[in-house]
């Protein structure tokens, strides 16, 4: 039985390290030293192409290597293929601390502070206590779960949005079409933990930001597409929005003539708020490979259906 590595390659040596300390009896491979394809049974893989897919005939399971699955061609997996996205300890704490940072730059006025310098301005600006400042969630999944936790350790007002009811201790939760724009009224800032969707492609855009309050801010964690990039200059120009806190885009890397690269109110990151962490995640990984082989239902399966 082979597993095959088929993703980000500077991590390919730990998990490989992993595999042969805890699992000799498994074949472990890494793309692209990956012998024969017609042995491949498991797949760890990140943007795998349909073509490659077409040369795994005995493949078993696709495991994506990271929280989301919406880089998988499903026309290309065979329905009875089970597809496994990531949830673990690592990719979780490194978007609780990506998201706790931006929102504490925000609540502490660190981007007007930083142009203040520029300037050799010294302007004290007035702090408010987190308590007078609401912080919205959209996505209450685990990563949004994680972070609202956290959040609400520096005493901030915590509301949060998922397509199904997910109830939280300390959390306004609300739900659905119909419970979005009351929601978003309530929020000074608003971080998307989306997953990709037909339903949630576009969502940020004009008409989800004036339902903000005015001089609200924006943090995308989720995914490029999620953002109509035209918008959200239109509403930052306009001062309904405030500022953007952006570490996914469409596409990835911005061509060098995109507003967002110059834009004075729009931060960005290069897709690195969370990211898979081999130790963490290599144990998971190995413990679901056995459960399929004892024939047990296998942890984080994805519906396809939804899409997540």
């Amino acid at each position: 039985m082979s597993i095959l590595y088929r993703s980000d390659a500077p991590r390919a040596a730990a998990w490989a390290s992993y595999f042969a300390e805890h699992a000799p009896d498994l074949d472990f491979r890494v793309w692209p030293d990956a012998g024969k394809l017609d042995e491949v049974e498991y797949l760890i893989a990140w943007q795998a192409p349909a073509e490659f897919l077409a040369t795994l005939p005995r493949l078993k399971v696709l495991f994506s290597s990271g929280a989301g699955v919406d880089h998988v061609d499903f026309s290309a997996v065979p329905a009875h293929i089970p597809v496994v996205r990531m949830v673990e300890p690592g990719i979780i704490n490194g978007m609780v601390e990506y998201v706790s940072l931006a929102v504490l730059a925000l609540h502490r006025d660190f981007f007007d502070y930083v142009a203040a310098k520029a300037a050799r301005v010294w302007n004290p600006l007035e702090v408010p206590p987190a308590s007078a400042r609401s912080i919205g969630v959209m996505g209450m999944g685990s990563l949004g779960r994680a972070v609202l936790e956290r959040l609400g350790t520096y005493g901030f007002r915590l509301r949060g949005w998922n397509r199904s009811l997910r109830q939280m201790d300390g959390v306004e939760s609300f739900a659905g079409p119909d419970q979005l724009q009351p929601f978003l009224e309530g929020c000074d800032v608003l971080i998307c933990l989306l997953p990709l969707t037909p339903a949630t492609r576009g969502i940020l855009n004009r008409k989800l930001f004036s339902a903000l309050p005015a001089g609200a801010a924006l943090i995308n964690v989720g995914r490029g597409p999620h953002l109509v990039d035209a918008d959200l200059v239109e509403a930052l120009d306009s001062g309904r929005l405030s500022r953007a806190i952006l570490d996914v885009t469409d596409p990835e890397p911005l061509p060098d003539e995109h507003p967002f690269w110059t834009h004075p109110r729009v931060f960005l990151t290069p897709h690195v708020a969370s990211m898979t962490q081999p130790e963490t995640a290599a144990p998971i990984l190995l413990e679901n490979v056995r459960r399929h082989r004892r024939g047990e239902p296998l942890l984080n399966l994805i519906d396809r259906s939804r899409g997540y």
